[in-house]
């Protein structure tokens, strides 16, 4: 198994039992392929580049966890079919360097704030 990051974000103005229903079905999706979620950290409501469906905001969400990379396809067709998910991303976990983990640390380490 290949460990694997996925950053997602939803409508911040969605209900809390929306949200918990979009992690429950992306956990029963990862345990369905045979893998583990490791971590599951919630960033919280992220100003946006650009607005994308009308929204200037997201509500952030990285889940390490570890696949069969036989999975990961059915995954991404999980979370595309999903409508409270705006926009996602998968990627293989190969170094910290390269890590949204080590991304948010640098960055918060650049502008001295633990708010990032």
């Amino acid at each position: 198994m290949k460990a694997y990051e996925l950053l997602f974000f939803v409508d911040p103005a969605l209900d809390p039992e929306t949200r918990l229903a979009v992690m429950k079905r992306i956990d029963t999706t990862i345990a369905e392929g045979n893998g583990k979620v490791d971590n599951v950290d919630e960033w919280g409501k992220r100003k946006l580049a650009y607005a994308i469906d009308k929204l200037t905001e997201g509500d952030y969400t990285l889940i390490n966890f570890h696949a069969d990379p036989a999975s990961i396809a059915e995954l991404d067709r999980v979370l595309r079919i999903t409508d409270a998910v705006i926009r996602h991303m998968i990627v293989v976990a190969t170094t910290r360097s390269r890590s949204f983990v080590w991304m948010r640390r640098h960055i918060r380490r650049v502008r001295g704030s633990e708010h990032v």
